[in-house]
C-alpha cells in the first residue's frame, strides 16, 4: 500500500464567473491544477477517495449528517460540471463502512449518494472524467450547523486511514472544498418559510430552478469581487494558518479549532475545510509525508480563499 494525497478549493465560479479573476491569478491557477494533474498521473492510483462536502444538491436538512460514505454515486451535473454515475467500489466503500463503525466512528451510508461540483471538480481536474479511477464518495458536511467538533472529524479521517492501509493499493485521497468564504447560500435561521422548504426538501429541482439560483450565486460573486456584496471576507492569514497545520502532520492539532471563532474569522462556509481535515488524517495513518506542492491566493472572483496541495507518504 501506498499512499498521496491532493486537497483542493473549488468554486462554483471556476468556468461560470461573470466577473473573472485577473490573468495572472487565473494563470497560477492554471498552473497549480497543471501540477496536481501531473502529481496524479506520476502517482497513477488504483483507488480514489474522495472527501467533498454538498450544496443542497443531494443532502438537505431533513436528515443531514456529518459524514456519509457512498456505495453508489451519481453527479447532478451543476454549474456545468459533468453529470452521471460515478465508477463507485462498491466492495472498497462498504469495506470501509464496516471497519469505520467497528473502530467506534458513527456514520451514515447512502446507496444513491447525489453529489455536486464539490465531488467533481477535483475528479474533473485530476482525471478529466467521472470514471476514470475506481472511487469511494465520502460526503462531509460543510454547510449546515450544528457542526460535530473537529475532533469528530479528525477521528473519522484517521479510521478511514486505518482502513485505507489495510489495502494492497495506490491511494490518492482527495480533500475539495473550503478555504476562508461565505458564499450567499441560504441559512435555516436567516430565510423565510419558502427558504426553509428548500433546505428541507429542495431535491430534484426543475431546470428553471437550478439555473436561477445559480445565477444569484454568480451574480454575487462579481457583486463581492466589485467590494459590493457584505459578506465575511476571505483571510489569508486564517487560510495560510489552516494550510501549515495540515502540512505539520499533526492531525491532533485540527482538535484546538472552536467552530463559532472559525465563522467569525473566516465565514460561514470555511466549514468546508473539514474534507482537508478527514483527508490529512487519513494520510497521517500511512506515515510521516511530504508535502509536495503548495499553492494559495485569495480570489475573490470565485468568493474562495483558494488552495491546493499535494502530498505524498515517506516510502
Amino acid at each position: 500500500m501506498s499512499m498521496a494525497l491532493v486537497a483542493m478549493s473549488h468554486s462554483p465560479l471556476l468556468h461560470t464567473a461573470e466577473l473573472p479573476p485577473p490573468p495572472e491569478v487565473q494563470a497560477g491557477v492554471d498552473q497549480s491544477f497543471a501540477a496536481i494533474r501531473q502529481f496524479a498521473a506520476d502517482f497513477d492510483p488504483t483507488l480514489v477517495v474522495v472527501f467533498a462536502p454538498d450544496h443542497y444538491n443531494g443532502f438537505f436538512q431533513d436528515m443531514m449528517p456529518p459524514f456519509c460514505v457512498g456505495t453508489k454515486a451519481t453527479a447532478c451535473g451543476d454549474y456545468d460540471t459533468a453529470a452521471g454515475p460515478l465508477s463507485v467500489n462498491e466492495s472498497a466503500a462498504l469495506a470501509m463502512i464496516e471497519f469505520v463503525q467497528k473502530a467506534g466512528v458513527d456514520l451514515a451510508f447512502s446507496r444513491h449518494m447525489i453529489v455536486d461540483h464539490g465531488m467533481v471538480q477535483p475528479l474533473d481536474t485530476l482525471f478529466s472524467s467521472l470514471t476514470a479511477k475506481p472511487m469511494v464518495p465520502i460526503f462531509v458536511n460543510g454547510v449546515a450547523p450544528p457542526w460535530v467538533p473537529m475532533k469528530q472529524i479528525r477521528l473519522f479521517g484517521q479510521a478511514v486511514g486505518s482502513y485505507l492501509n489495510t489495502l494492497d493499493e495506490r491511494i490518492l485521497v482527495v480533500a475539495s472544498g473550503g478555504l476562508s468564504h461565505d458564499p450567499p447560500l441560504p441559512r435555516w435561521y436567516e430565510t423565510d418559510d419558502g427558504g426553509r422548504n428548500f433546505l428541507l426538501q429542495g431535491r430534484n429541482p426543475t431546470e428553471e430552478f437550478r439555473q436561477a439560483r445559480q445565477q444569484r450565486v454568480i451574480k454575487g460573486a462579481a457583486a463581492f469581487a466589485k467590494g459590493e456584496l457584505p459578506i465575511i471576507d476571505l483571510n489569508p492569514q486564517w487560510d495560510t494558518q489552516f494550510m501549515d497545520d495540515c502540512a505539520s502532520g499533526q492531525p491532533e492539532r485540527f482538535d484546538g479549532y472552536q467552530i463559532d471563532e472559525m465563522t467569525k474569522q473566516a465565514g460561514n462556509s470555511v466549514h468546508e475545510v473539514r474534507t482537508w481535515v478527514g483527508a490529512f488524517s487519513a494520510l497521517s495513518q500511512a506515515g510521516s509525508f511530504d508535502v509536495t506542492y503548495r499553492f494559495y491566493h485569495p480570489i475573490r472572483e470565485f468568493i474562495a480563499g483558494f488552495g491546493v496541495m499535494a502530498a505524498r507518504t515517506k516510502d
